[in-house]
């Protein structure tokens, strides 16, 4: 029965780590979206008073502008978790089905060796 009750607990413990690592993890990837946003908004129109300024007559801003955007586009959709192609939830998905098919391939094993 202690060996059951230490079981759960454990089980709990881990559980509750694992959910710990993914959110310290998805903190971690917003903080750096944030940032990449602070530094676009902060270079871009240093850019283009640059580009405006010296060069007026090519504006080639655009290119760094469209480029960087589209970075921070696809930074955000990572960040925040939305991806139209994988669907929502896509990864949680995932993660529990090659979790099952570990637990299926070791119970396999370890009926077969007793």
């Amino acid at each position: 029965m202690a060996v059951i009750i230490t079981q759960m607990v454990m089980e709990n413990f881990n559980s509750e780590k694992m959910a710990y690592e993914r959110a310290k993890k998805r903190a971690k990837e917003i903080r750096g979206f944030y940032y990449n946003l602070t530094m676009y908004c902060i270079i871009i129109p240093i850019l283009i008073i640059i580009n405006l300024v010296y060069m007026p007559e090519f504006q080639w801003f655009w290119f760094s502008m469209l480029g960087w955007g589209t970075g921070l586009l696809c930074h955000g959709m990572a960040a925040f978790g939305y991806n139209p192609f994988l669907g929502k939830n896509w990864e949680e998905k995932k993660i529990k089905e090659i979790i099952e098919k570990e637990k299926r391939k070791q119970d396999y094993y370890q009926q077969n060796i007793k």
